[in-house]
């Protein structure tokens, strides 16, 4: 977990600020299954979330950590849930890409 954190905050977490902006979250297990991280982003829509993800999957620097970490070999299972609010939940704003 150490190597994949340090890999993925040096290439990778720079890239989607750039692009996302700041996570609602990001999360490592303390207790469970470890070595596991989870982490929410939010986004307006699935439409917003697919235009911002498809303008990061052009950047050279995302085609860098992806292959990177494809070497690194350290991610062994990921789930992607797309999710939306309870209706009693607060409200949640989209955070600004940070360019």
């Amino acid at each position: 977990m150490p190597a994949q954190l340090e890999l993925y905050g040096k290439l990778g977490y720079p890239v989607q600020l750039r692009y996302i902006g700041e996570p609602l979250c990001f999360l490592v297990a303390e207790s469970g299954q470890l070595n596991t991280q989870v982490h929410a982003w939010i986004y307006e829509s699935a439409g917003d979330r697919e235009a911002k993800r498809a303008a990061m999957m052009k950047d050279p620097d995302w085609k860098h950590f992806l292959s990177e970490n494809a070497k690194a070999g350290n991610l062994v299972e990921q789930h992607t849930s797309l999710m939306t609010p309870a209706p009693f939940a607060p409200p949640l704003s989209v955070p600004k890409p940070q360019r």
